[in-house]
Parts: C-alpha cells; structure tokens; sequence
C-alpha cells in the first residue's frame, strides 16, 4: 500500500508497526497521508505503534491528542467497519477482562448509575442547546417525508405519543427523560399528566424549569426506586444504560408501574449480536458502563411480563441525525470554546462521526418497542 503527502503532513518514515498496518487497511480503500478525504492524515509516526498495541481505544486517544486527522472520519469508519476491522479492533484480552469484570460486578448498579450523568449529560447545557435542536432531543430523529432536524424529532416524539395512544389526563411515566423533550411535547400536545426521570442533575433542572407551567413533574431517580401506577411508560434513549445484569429488573419495574391494559414504548440503540461488551473508547470517555443490547437481550427478560405488539427498525435515521448534529457543532463550537478545550472538542467530534459510520454501515440500529400490559385486541402501530 502506498503512502504518500498529498495533503501535506510529510513523508512517512518505515517501520514494522506502519507496515502492518498498512496491510491491514490492504483493500479497505483507506489509505495513510492519502488524497481522499476518508484517508488517515498521519501526523506523528508514534501512532502505528499505538494503534496496534491499544487498538479502537488507542485510535480514538490519538485523535484526541491530535496525532492524525482525517476529514470524513465516518466514510473512515464505513469502510473499517465494511472491511471487517470492527470485530479485530479490540485485543481478545482486554475483550475478556471486561466480560470477566462485568460478570462479577454490577457495572450499571444504583449506586454507579449516576456516573454518566456526572460525566456525560452534565457537561454543559450550552454546548448541548447548539448542537440539539430546540427540542433537546438527544436521540434519534424520525426523518420520514422531512429534510429539517427540528421537524423529524418533532417527528420522533410525535411517533412515541401516538404509539402509545396518548389521551388527555393520562398519567405518563417518562424513563430517561433527558431534558424533558417527550414530557414537554406529551403535556402540550396530548394533555397529559407526565413524570420523568433523570440521572442529571443538570437535565432536571433544565427540564424543571422549561415545563414549570406544565403538568409535569421531573425527578433526580433512579428507575428501580420509583413507585406509582401509570396508564403509559416510554423510554427513549435510556435503555443503553441499563446493563445486561438489570434487563429483566428494568423490565420487572415497568411491569409494576404500568396499568393493566396500558402500553410502554422503548426506543434504544441495539445491537446486531448478543455479546457482553462495549466499545473501550465510547466507555471511557462518553458513555461509561455504557451496553446496547440485541435483540434477544430484549425480548428474553419481557417473556411473561408483557406483550410484544410492534418492533419498528429506523437505525438508518441515526446516521442523519448525528451528521445534522455534528454540522450544529461545528457552527457553534467558536460560540462555546471559551468553556471547553480542543481535546473536548476533537473528542465530540469523533464520537459524533464514528457513530454516524456505524449507523451507516449497520453495525448498529434503532428500534422503537412496543409492549402492552396484556391489552385485549389487535394493536396496529403507527409509522
């Protein structure tokens, strides 16, 4: 594989690591100091070796350090991912020390389940109210017959509601509920009494204050201390969090909280095998005890409890909505900067496009469930 400066960061010198490497990316399309802009623009030799020795960890540290750039990273990812290179990015050992870990410990129990809050969430509203829409949404946009992110999460939220049949005066339980997106959009629109949950301090407070003259109440809690009976439950990006450990606990509380004949709509990232594992990058630094569970770690720990009615798959959506949040973030990070520093900003740049390329290779999907409490009768779901 050739290796050249045509986007000026300088010949390459040779060694063992940078060959291997080279033949790793052999048939990829990728190539390092190349002239596409889904090319790795090497600027430091040391980033071979790092790279080999710490794999998908060490790739997304020497971003953030600045030692390579590349100006598409998610046509990158798209081809690593398509070449196969997703599944040999992390050692066999440090993928079995985590599995090892998370057997022993409960990674996502109460008392570790604030971590990503703390580390995540709370980061800061302003850098979030830019790269959102005015929704504040932070998850996945529905973009059917629209090309404008505010409209396809109205759009989202809006699918959510009438899923789950929203009628005034409905009690509704919010799981994960950010920065108050669904109960905002479920009082005002649907007339409902709402009540959500959050790990965030800084998402409370925020959604608190922009439903004050709502019906709607917002709690710092986590989802196995709450009690109360609700006629509907949705839960839209928090089951990611939740951990293969507390599946069936997570699913045992909704059944207690929700209504007989009620409905419960989750909408999470899921992943396309069932495995016990995360990836070492997006664990340390943006989600951590973060797992997206498959399809089987879903539905085995419902079996008894609730009625699966609909399963709805619209992962490709993701890929769009995290490329019109990474376009806001760029716009808006010489607003925001004074806060933050450029290894915040390299390190929210990359997880945002490699993300995006996951989406757009499939490695990953969206899915919104829906569950009843044994309701009586054919359920037909919107879309």
């Amino acid at each position: 594989m050739a290796s050249n400066s045509a986007n000026g960061s300088g010949p390459l010198p040779d060694s063992q690591s940078k060959r291997i490497a080279e033949s790793l990316l052999e048939g990829s399309g990728i190539t390092f100091n190349g002239s596409n802009p889904w090319d790795i623009q090497v600027h430091d030799p040391a980033f071979f070796g790092k790279v080999l020795r710490g794999g998908s960890l060490a790739l997304g540290e020497s971003y953030m350090e600045g030692l390579w750039d590349c100006e598409q990273i998610d046509e990158m990812i798209l081809r690593l991912l398509n070449h196969g290179l997703g599944d040999r990015a992390e050692s066999p050992l440090r993928r079995a020390l985590y599995q090892l870990q998370s057997n022993f410990i409960n990674l996502q129990s109460k008392t570790r389940a604030f971590i990503v809050g703390k580390q995540h969430y709370d980061l800061g509203n302003d850098l979030f109210e830019r790269m959102l829409d005015s929704t504040m949404c932070y998850s996945c946009a529905y973009w059917k017959d629209t090309d404008d992110l505010h409209q396809a999460q109205l759009n989202k939220l809006d699918l959510a509601a009438r899923k789950l049949g929203l009628e005034p005066g409905m009690k509704v339980l919010d799981i994960g509920c950010g920065w108050g997106s669904f109960a905002y959009h479920a009082a005002t629109h649907y007339g409902c009494e709402v009540t959500g949950i959050t790990i965030s301090k800084e998402q409370a407070e925020y959604a608190r204050e922009r439903c004050k003259d709502l019906p709607v109440e917002i709690i710092l809690e986590d989802y196995r201390d709450l009690t109360g009976e609700y006629d509907r439950i949705v839960s839209i990006g928090m089951f990611e969090h939740v951990g293969h450990k507390n599946y069936r606990t997570y699913f045992e509380s909704a059944k207690k909280l929700l209504k007989p004949d009620g409905l419960f709509v989750l909408h999470t990232i899921g992943s396309n095998g069932t495995s016990i594992g995360a990836d070492p990058w997006i664990n340390k630094y943006i989600f951590p005890n973060g797992v997206l569970p498959s399809i089987a770690q879903i539905s085995r720990p419902t079996e008894d409890l609730f009625v699966m009615e609909d399963w709805q798959n619209f992962g490709a959506d993701y890929d769009r909505t995290l490329m019109a949040w990474h376009e806001r973030f760029e716009r808006a990070w010489p607003e925001v900067k004074h806060n933050y520093n450029e290894r915040t900003y390299r390190m929210f740049r990359y997880y945002l496009l490699i993300c995006a390329g996951a989406f757009r290779a499939r490695d990953i999907q969206l899915w919104q469930v829906v569950f009843s409490n044994r309701r009586p009768g054919r359920y037909d779901a919107p879309r």
